[in-house]
């Protein structure tokens, strides 16, 4: 059933799953899955391949099928078999034996992929999207009501904003609540920050903080050796810090000041 509802979302073809979709869009919809159910929709038939067809080569793999195998035949596509493997939508290779299947240009697509060759789909109601417009940020789609922050879904048409786990976030909500926190100053590095990385840890990229522990030359763009989450310009750098430290802890006490980055 969730492999089903995958491959051929029910808000693909039926309005009564989009209850928020204007008239215009009730009407569109309904002329495409129409054209859709009479013009590629099909289902897989799975029998033993006849003997005038035996050494077919398989649609998708062209290893060939002998007489009695078992094939899978397409009434959409004519008189070709696939492999019960080589089934499979084009696109996300998911099986679509006993299945329906969508066809175009002689290649099989499950239902949500048919679909998405002729409309975007959007990533956050997973609605196709039949308006007249709509807002394109990272290599996707979205409803223009729908491009909304992830954490107070503040609209962002418009608005600058950071991807955070594929969804959009205002920079408000980023800088709160997922900044890394800059191992050198402890303040969060935001969305207008330059962040430096190294090893898992972060940095703000300016000179005053992504340096050298030691002499504080700038490491940006420079070769670099770290030690205990400290960073160095050199090897002699490192060593001189760990002679120094032996004498003082101050500098000890300033790092251990600074945020963990799990915090």
């Amino acid at each position: 059933a969730r492999a089903l509802l995958q491959q051929l979302p029910p808000q693909d073809c039926d309005e009564r799953y989009c209850p928020d979709l204007a008239e215009e869009e009730r009407r569109q919809l309904r002329v495409f899955s129409a054209r859709r159910r009479r013009e590629a929709l099909g289902q897989g038939l799975a029998r033993p391949v006849p003997g005038p067809c035996h050494g077919c080569p398989c649609k998708k793999c062209g290893r060939r099928l002998n007489k009695g195998d078992l094939g899978i035949s397409a009434s959409q596509l004519g008189d070709q078999f696939w492999h019960p493997s080589c089934f499979s939508c084009h696109f996300c290779h998911q099986p679509l034996v006993d299945l329906i299947y969508f066809q175009q240009d002689g290649r099989i697509y499950c239902g949500r992929h048919h679909a998405e060759l002729f409309r975007p789909r959007c990533a956050s109601c997973d609605q196709l999207i039949f308006m007249e417009e709509c807002i394109e940020a990272e290599g996707r789609r979205w409803h223009l009501d729908h491009f909304c922050c992830l954490e107070c879904d503040v609209p962002l048409r418009g608005q600058r904003y950071v991807m955070k786990s594929g969804q959009p976030c205002c920079c408000g909500c980023f800088e709160s609540l997922f900044a890394e926190p800059c191992q050198a100053c402890g303040d969060p590095i935001g969305a207008d920050s330059e962040e430096a990385t190294h090893q898992g840890l972060h940095w703000h990229a300016r000179a005053a903080c992504f340096c050298c522990s030691l002499c504080r030359k700038p490491l940006r763009g420079q070769p670099l050796t770290s030690c205990h989450g400290r960073l160095f310009c050199s090897e002699s750098c490192s060593l001189g810090w760990d002679t120094s430290s032996t004498t003082s802890d101050s500098s000890d006490s300033a790092f251990a000041s600074a945020p963990s980055p799990d915090s």
